[in-house]
């Protein structure tokens, strides 16, 4: 009897070897199985809509000065930029240049300026569904709250203020956010003179921003030293990635970073290449040497520049994400160099105007008093 059920115990183990393994069991609940990762393209749409491109230089006024008649809501007029093509590529905040040629004389370079910011001032109100004027970083974030395209006016070249710290005040009073320290006779190759460290020290009471694009790397140097207020570059690049005059050596891409400053790395093939790749190299560079928080993008838009290969107009800033994504930079990086660090170097500017503020009043000097 034994033998038998021995024999019908064995039988049944084959049995069980001739049925179909059993399925796996799922994971458990708390295990879930990994979201797949999105494109680089995908995820660069996806920041840019939390933290839109604050592009630092747009020639705009210049060139819808030079138009007939323009359409800004359609872009049916021969500009690089439009309210479809700026939304496309999640722009949320434009400084919009008030340069004039540098062949005017300073006489006709203010009026030419005061000329600029009413046709900004014009334009903004004319599409006031898409843009909306701003001076600070609170307003700047507040026109982005609301849905509008924050407009900031500026830079003005220095020849504007035409050697007047009371021509300075008028401007700012306008609206104006930056001016250009070049092309004056106190800010020059060797530096600034006595009656230029005096600008400097009413735009930061004024929270005027200097932009020290173009400027020789004495009156950078001594600028970054005077300024109690973040210094900006709007169109400036490494030049250790392209020897170009307007681009920064890594000692003052250093100093930058010290400072705290912010260097606005341009859109435009003479200055960074003519590629995204090129564009990116320049990003990278300026972000080891300088840090994180002091890059920024800056369009240079309906300028005379000519543009890499990919990015002819505003709609393209999320392909130069995507980009910077393949290479590994952080969300956290990337949201400075759209948004965050044209906001820190705003508040910056704003901060150390109101303490100033409280410590001396508006300068009565004047070119001829400190220079003469």
């Amino acid at each position: 009897m034994a033998d038998l059920l021995e024999e019908l115990n064995t039988a049944a183990e084959a049995g069980e070897l001739d049925k179909p393994p059993a399925p796996p069991d799922p994971p458990p609940a708390h295990e879930p199985h990994p979201a797949p990762v999105a494109a680089p393209a995908a995820r660069a749409r996806s920041l840019l809509a939390a933290h839109p491109v604050a592009d630092g230089y747009s020639g705009l006024p210049w060139a819808l000065r030079e138009l007939p008649w323009h359409d800004f809501e359609t872009g049916d007029c021969g500009l690089e930029s439009d309210l479809p093509r700026l939304r496309a590529g999640r722009v949320g905040a434009q400084f919009w240049s008030v340069h004039v040629p540098e062949a005017l004389s300073a006489d006709r370079a203010v009026g030419a300026t005061l000329e600029q910011i009413d046709l900004v001032k014009h334009v903004v109100a004319a599409h006031s569904e898409g843009l909306r004027l701003a001076r600070n970083a609170s307003e700047t974030a507040d026109a982005h709250n609301c849905g509008r395209i924050a407009t900031l006016i500026g830079p003005a070249c220095g020849a504007a203020l035409g050697d007047s710290l009371g021509t300075l005040r008028a401007l700012h009073s306008l609206g104006l956010c930056a001016v250009t320290l070049s092309g004056t006779s106190w800010a020059g190759p060797d530096g600034l003179t006595t009656f230029g460290e005096e600008v400097v020290r009413e735009m930061n009471r004024l929270g005027v921003m200097a932009d020290l694009s173009g400027a020789s790397d004495g009156t950078a140097h001594r600028v970054i030293a005077v300024s109690k207020s973040p210094v900006i570059f709007t169109r400036s690049g490494a030049r250790a990635v392209r020897d170009h005059p307007a681009n920064l050596p890594d000692e003052l891409l250093a100093e930058v970073g010290e400072a705290k400053g912010l260097c606005l790395v341009p859109l435009a093939a003479e200055r960074t290449g003519s590629s995204v790749r090129e564009v990116a190299d320049h990003l990278d560079r300026v972000r080891e040497v300088a840090g994180p928080e002091c890059v920024g993008l800056s369009g240079t838009y309906d300028t005379a520049a000519v543009h890499p290969d990919g990015l002819a107009d505003p709609s393209c800033y999320p392909l130069l994400i995507a980009e910077l994504i393949e290479r590994d930079w952080s969300e956290a990086e990337l949201a400075q160099l759209t948004w965050g660090n044209v906001q820190r170097a705003l508040r910056g500017a704003d901060f150390t105007a109101r303490a100033a503020r409280e410590r001396r009043t508006a300068s009565t000097a004047t070119i001829e008093l400190l220079d003469g």
